[in-house]
């Protein structure tokens, strides 16, 4: 017997959805028939079910499978309490524009047996509430209500072309229990087919001509022009076009709170990343006449460093270029454009080409001109000796014993330089995780990343992301045959404890999903510390330890290597570095070889926690 909740199920197979993370509950009776259904009568399931334990790691590991592959995969949570159990994994697929579909169930609606699925259990009461999607609908991109068997295909094809859509994002879809039991005859089921019916996400939008020509005209005659960009390299695409552009003109690119690679670290005009502190913006935005923004929810923060009122500056966003979702939010401009990255930069480019006479194609060719040539060399000469400042941050530590000398840049430069010297493609080929909080800027200064989509980060501000993400985008690499030779997970200690690491890690035995984890154990939360030292610079709390604070974990911190192995029964291998004998730089690199081999040759999760020095 084919009931509604098989249409659903074909529903999203047939709209190209391949994993499901799940948390099933009792408004699922009709899911878990069905799927028992196809096993006895298919061999297997159209979608590949990932049980997981805890949602905020279902939904994690849905958007790190969604940032890997560029579409949704679908999440099934348990009514009410499982739709608040998302918890703020919700808000990294809003600001990330991450597209995911989620479905939650609800409390059946009868209780003296007028409906298949009606009220049995005490608890259908405590869980019927009046408004379930207003949970979690401010962050959705659109919510719906199944009602009927009938409509559930058009109801997902709604729903998937919101969450492709830019701005990309989460969809919530919810029926009551009697919805999802309701009978359909065999032929009713047969006919649906979602794929047939198209419900395709909007085209790519592109500069107007007057847009064009404004920003040409500016970047043209600009004496010290900028681009700022936070997103662009979500669409690995964008890159080739942004870097042409920026080669052409000898144009610095700096990414602000960036959520993927969006410029190679070897470009000779890239300036690295900014997470906006004060003093910590380039010093290229204080002199800047012209400013292209590109995908960039927050370029600068006005209290901290701005452009000179005399800037010229052009906001562009695929989007939400107005950034709609934020409650305060207001980037003075000369214009402000709906257009994608990727097709607003090639019109730049070949509107320059054509005004300059340049025939070159994208990827090579200079424009030339006195004032270029000045910029060429001197952003060549700032970008040597960035890396050349790294290079110092990393050497000098020493083989001593006792206390930890380990600091982050030591063990980003011995991590980076272990993984070039044992994967076949010399890191090309590795993706990075990073949720590393008070060391974000660290991890892109000593990481170096080179290839668009290899280095990843939430995208929002709710931590406990990372280890929930390295499971689904392995799964997502799966399915795309992107072939990762290693995944990598570089987190605070704070946010190690948020991911739920007894949930994480028996996912990724169950799933054969095996990835590095570097635990950057700094004793505690830091960054409260960090907020507070900046309205209270000199206040008493400046003097205390994060431990008198109360944001540290101390004394008796967690073993975190050790919470992986127990929550995989012995499959994860760990080892606590920076303390005993694991002290110093031969046993460091040694840690991060055996970690590496026990990934790449066991297929076995490795953790390192790593001490770090006191700050």
């Amino acid at each position: 017997m084919y009931t509604a909740s098989s249409i659903f199920l074909k529903a999203l197979a047939d709209a190209g959805i391949t994993h499901a993370f799940v948390n099933w509950g009792s408004d699922h009776p009709g899911l878990l028939e069905d799927l028992e259904r196809q096993r006895v009568e298919n061999g297997g399931t159209a979608l590949q079910i990932v049980t997981c334990p805890n949602e905020m790691v279902a939904l994690s590991a849905a958007q790190g499978y969604g940032q890997v592959v560029g579409k949704p995969a679908a999440v099934i949570v348990h009514v009410d309490v499982g739709t608040q159990a998302l918890a703020g994994a919700v808000h990294n697929v809003d600001r990330s524009r991450t597209p995911v579909l989620i479905y939650a169930g609800a409390s059946p609606f009868s209780f003296e047996k007028e409906h298949k699925g009606t009220r049995n259990e005490w608890i259908m009461w405590l869980q019927d509430i009046p408004d379930q999607s207003a949970i979690v609908r401010q962050y959705m991109r659109h919510t719906a209500q199944l009602n009927s068997a009938a409509t559930i295909p058009h109801a997902v094809r709604r729903g998937l072309q919101f969450a492709t859509s830019e701005p990309k994002g989460p969809v919530y879809l919810w029926a009551r229990r009697e919805v999802m039991e309701e009978e359909v005859a065999d032929s009713t089921f047969d006919k649906i087919n979602t794929s047939i019916v198209k419900s395709p996400p909007i085209e790519a939008a592109a500069l107007s001509p007057n847009a064009t020509r404004r920003i040409v005209t500016a970047l043209l005659t600009a004496q010290q022009p900028l681009i700022i960009t936070s997103r662009l390299g979500r669409n690995p695409r964008a890159v080739p076009p942004l870097l042409t552009l920026s080669s052409l003109l000898a144009i610095p690119v700096i990414s602000t709170v960036p959520q993927t690679l969006n410029c190679p670290f070897s470009h000779p005009y890239n300036l690295g990343i900014t997470y906006l502190a004060p003093g910590t913006h380039t010093s290229h935005l204080d002199s800047a006449d012209v400013i292209l923004v590109v995908d960039s929810d927050l370029p600068w923060i006005p209290g901290n460093q701005m452009p000179q009122p005399s800037a010229r500056i052009f906001i562009v966003d695929a989007g939400d270029p107005l950034q709609s979702g934020f409650g305060y939010a207001n980037t003075p401009a000369e214009m402000v454009c709906r257009a994608d990255a990727e097709v607003a930069l090639t019109q730049l480019f070949e509107s320059i080409r054509e005004a300059t006479g340049q025939a070159v194609a994208v990827g090579e060719g200079i424009f030339e001109s006195k004032t270029i040539q000045h910029r060429r060399k001197t952003l060549s000469e700032e970008h040597q000796k960035q890396i050349e400042s790294w290079d110092v941050q990393e050497a000098g530590y020493p083989d001593s014993t006792g206390d930890s000398t380990l600091s982050v840049s030591h063990l980003l430069g011995a991590l980076r330089k272990g993984i070039q010297a044992l994967t076949p493609s010399k890191g090309n080929k590795v993706l990075y995780l990073n949720e590393s909080i008070t060391n974000f800027s660290f991890v892109w200064s000593h990481l170096r990343p080179e290839i668009p989509g290899n280095l990843l980060s939430s995208g929002g501000s709710s931590l406990g992301w990372s280890l929930g993400a390295a499971v689904g985008s392995y799964l997502g690499a799966e399915v795309v045959g992107k072939g990762y030779e290693l995944s990598v997970v570089i987190v605070g200690d704070g946010s190690y404890m948020f991911g739920v690491p007894s949930s994480a890690f028996w996912m990724a035995r169950k799933y054969q999903t095996p990835f590095l984890t570097i635990v950057l154990n700094n004793g505690g939360w830091r960054a409260p510390k960090a907020s507070m030292m900046g309205v209270h610079p000199t206040g008493l709390g400046s003097k205390a330890s994060i431990h008198e604070l109360t944001t540290g974990f101390g004394p008796d911190v967690p073993d975190y290597s050790q919470i992986a192995v127990a929550a995989s029964s012995g499959w994860a291998w760990g080892r606590k570095v920076g303390v005993g004998e694991f002290t110093g730089q031969m046993a460091l690199e040694k840690s991060i070889a055996e970690a590496i081999r026990v990934v790449l040759e066991e297929k076995r999760c490795a953790v390192l926690d790593c001490i770090l020095a006191e700050p």
